[in-house]
């Protein structure tokens, strides 16, 4: 039997100056990856889904998945980074589908990493690493994230310090990519026109020491170091990507009264979020760039 590849694990530098906490980051994600497999679709991919005249998920999620290819065009040959891999579904599709001939994962969740491990190819690999900790051998054609860029900021940061952490980020892909490269975001965000407000819920209980960008802060963060291609937002989206997953959460257990306490937890906070990207509180913006020359 081929030997499963080895999983990269570097400890951050600091962990007080890290701009997320790992603990944070495993609160929600390694809760087990069985219980995510019973309401995910086959990807595993656990992000807004892009429907466009689709009723199947898992269709709407590979429609996703090829839209940050094309965003940060991907070809045969290349190796690219996936910022916030999770269980690996966009480096999947990058590889078998696109041709990428190396992709390379960032996550904080030891549960994602196992999960990527075992798929023993050796085209895709999860180091479990902070980007802030990330030092690539080479530099890379294109980078892609998806799901992180929430987890970036913490929310004791004033507005100044959050971008100043945005930026960071920012300066680290470039420094990453080749000359015109790409880098394909995906992230939720404060709605322009609202205040900035987050479920007390789902940041005591879900998502702890999370903050939400706005699409201003991420355009002042980028400036100068990438060239904006393409911003879409697609709260309807992430709305009915809610209400589908919560849904087959309580399909996969019967119904409300066979609800496992964290089964309960989780419907709770998709039905909260569902609301929220209805009621235009939160939104979810997918950005395509271009690394800036200068």
């Amino acid at each position: 039997m081929t030997p499963a590849p080895a999983l990269a694990i570097t400890l951050p530098r600091q962990a007080d100056t890290a701009p997320t906490g790992a603990d944070a980051v495993r609160h929600h994600y390694d809760v087990g990856n069985s219980f995510f497999e019973r309401w995910l679709d086959p990807t595993m991919t656990y992000s807004c889904a892009l429907w466009d005249g689709t009723d199947d998920l898992e269709t709407a999620q590979i429609r996703k998945l090829d839209w940050h290819a094309r965003a940060m065009a991907a070809a045969p040959g290349q190796t690219v980074l996936d910022i916030g891999c999770g269980w690996g579904a966009m480096m999947d599709r990058l590889v078998r589908h696109w041709r990428v001939q190396r992709a390379v994962g960032l996550t904080l969740s030891h549960e994602q990493a196992r999960h990527i491990a075992a798929r023993r190819d050796f085209a895709i690999s999860a180091r479990l690493e902070s980007w802030a900790d990330h030092q690539p051998t080479a530099l890379y054609d294109g980078i892609v994230s998806v799901g992180a860029f929430e987890h970036f900021a913490s929310p004791t940061l004033d507005a100044a310090r959050r971008v100043a952490t945005y930026r960071a980020f920012f300066q680290s892909c470039r420094d990453w990519l080749k000359p015109g490269g790409r880098l394909s975001l995906q992230t939720i965000a404060y709605d322009a026109l609202s205040t900035r407000k987050f479920s007390d819920f789902i940041r005591r209980e879900i998502f702890p020491d999370a903050e939400l960008p706005t699409l201003g802060e991420i355009l002042a963060a980028s400036d100068g170091l990438f060239r904006p291609l393409l911003i879409t937002d697609d709260g309807d989206g992430y709305a009915r990507t809610c209400r589908v997953w919560r849904h087959r959460l309580l399909a996969a257990h019967g119904d409300s009264k066979r609800l496992t306490p964290e089964a309960r937890r989780f419907q709770r906070y998709l039905r909260i979020s569902e609301a929220s990207f209805q009621r235009r509180n939160i939104t979810l913006l997918r950005l395509a760039f271009e690394r800036s020359s200068s």
